[in-house]
C-alpha cells in the first residue's frame, strides 16, 4: 500500500512539474510574441510614410520565434567604403562594418552589417548599423527591392547580436514614390525564405 502511495504521489509530482514546465515555456513564448505584437503595433502606429486609413494594409508574416536568431559577430575595419544602389538610380556611400554568421533550420548563413557614410556624421546616428538583405520571398510575398534591419552598436554584446528577423521591414519605396531607397548587394542575399517581419504592402501605389 505504502509502495503504490508512494507511486502515485510521484507520478503526480512529475505530471504537475511537467505541467508547470509547459505552462512557464508557453508564458515565456506568450511574451515574445506579446512583445513583436508591441513592436508592430508601434511601427505601424508611428509611420512616417503610411497614413490614416491606409494603415490597414500593413501585413505581416506570422510572428515564428524560430526567426529569432543569436548571430555571431565579426568586426570589419573598411577605411574605403562603397557605393550601394538605390531605387531612384542613384547611389549612397557605405562602410562595411562587420559580418554575422547565423543558423536557421539547421543551415549557416551570413549578412553583413553596413554604416552609412552620411549618418555616420551626424550625433544622433554615429552607431547607427544597417543590414538590408533579400531572401526567398522578395517579390513574391514579400517587397520586391529587400528588407532591411537595424541595430546600434550597444546591441552587439560579447561578440554576439540578436538577429530578429521579426523585426524586418520595408523600406519607405514600398509605399510610396520619391525616395532613394538603399538596394541589398548580392551579398546579403540569403538563399532561405524569412517567413517572418513585414510582407508586401497589401495597397498599390
Amino acid at each position: 500500500m505504502i509502495t503504490q502511495c508512494f507511486f502515485k504521489q510521484r507520478v503526480f509530482f512529475l505530471t504537475a512539474g511537467m505541467f508547470i514546465s509547459g505552462l512557464a515555456f508557453a508564458q515565456k513564448k506568450d511574451a515574445y510574441t506579446e512583445s513583436i505584437k508591441a513592436y508592430q503595433k508601434m511601427y505601424v502606429d508611428s509611420h512616417e510614410v503610411v497614413k490614416g486609413k491606409d494603415k490597414k494594409h500593413f501585413r505581416f508574416f506570422p510572428i515564428n520565434k524560430d526567426y529569432n536568431v543569436t548571430a555571431y559577430f565579426e568586426r570589419i575595419v573598411d577605411t574605403v567604403g562603397f557605393t550601394m544602389n538605390t531605387s531612384a538610380g542613384t547611389v549612397k556611400y557605405f562602410y562595411k562594418y562587420g559580418r554575422l554568421d547565423f543558423m536557421i533550420n539547421e543551415k549557416e548563413f551570413l549578412l553583413y552589417v553596413y554604416q552609412g557614410k552620411d549618418l555616420m556624421q551626424t550625433e544622433q546616428y554615429k552607431d547607427y548599423l544597417f543590414v538590408p538583405f533579400t531572401d526567398a520571398t522578395t517579390g513574391n510575398e514579400s517587397y520586391g527591392s529587400g528588407r532591411y534591419l537595424e541595430f546600434y552598436k550597444r546591441d552587439i554584446e560579447d561578440g554576439k547580436l540578436q538577429l530578429d528577423f521579426n523585426k524586418a521591414y520595408n523600406p519607405y519605396c514600398a509605399y510610396s514614390t520619391g525616395f532613394k531607397c538603399p538596394i541589398p548587394p548580392r551579398e546579403n542575399r540569403l538563399s532561405i525564405a524569412i517567413k517572418a517581419g513585414e510582407m508586401n504592402f497589401g495597397k498599390a501605389y
